[in-house]
């Protein structure tokens, strides 16, 4: 997606990209001295994975220009030879643009990037949430929906529907989980260097 982050385990010019702070994770973007921006990924990515159940996370967001925090899920079985992207499927649980006092949350897939199938159903919605402090995001996975959640309110459902089309619903299959700090790409354009670092802090995962 053109981001400029670098992702690197552990740190990078003598900063950390992911800490523990006070008992939260901390996952850092920061501009080097090289002239390079660095950040953190993390991801529960066990052999089996999850296959069906809830899944939440309490998140303080970063603001600032071309900030892309995210909190997604993904199939074990996203061998990019054999079942790659978007026929594999991606359920973003959270995304955040900017200085937006909203969320994105949806679901790509063959059927809605490829085939542009994204309003049969609708692959996704915007919600409001308390932009300088802890929410809490969520999914409910089940073998025929998606029910998505913010600070314990439902928010959007992403059914499985009978189709001839190809790709509608990849997502039956065992999920593992990511939260990572994006910086600039396509979608969230320009990023303002001056804005950095900023952290986004996760209280917990469940």
């Amino acid at each position: 997606n053109n981001e400029l982050q670098n992702y690197v385990n552990g740190s990078a010019d003598g900063k950390r990209v992911t800490e523990l702070v006070d008992g939260k994770l901390n996952i850092n973007c920061f501009k080097g001295s090289d002239g390079k921006i660095y950040s953190g990924r993390v991801y529960a990515k066990v052999n089996t994975g999850w296959e069906y159940g809830y899944f939440e996370a309490r998140i303080m967001l970063p603001e600032g220009k071309g900030t892309w925090p995210a909190f997604w899920m993904m199939p074990v079985d996203n061998d990019w030879n054999t079942n790659p992207w978007p026929m594999c499927g991606e359920i973003d649980i959270m995304e955040r643009l900017n200085h937006d006092a909203f969320v994105y949350q949806s679901v790509h897939s063959y059927y809605t990037q490829t085939l542009k199938e994204d309003d049969n159903p609708p692959n996704g919605t915007i919600v409001s949430i308390r932009p300088n402090d802890f929410n809490v995001y969520g999914v409910d996975f089940y073998p025929d929906s998606l029910v998505f959640h913010v600070n314990g309110v439902r928010t959007f459902t992403y059914p499985r529907i009978d189709t001839d089309k190809e790709g509608q619903f990849p997502f039956d299959m065992a999920q593992y989980l990511l939260i990572d700090m994006q910086l600039g790409g396509t979608w969230v354009g320009e990023v303002d260097p001056s804005g950095l670092p900023v952290e986004m802090v996760v209280d917990w995962v469940r």
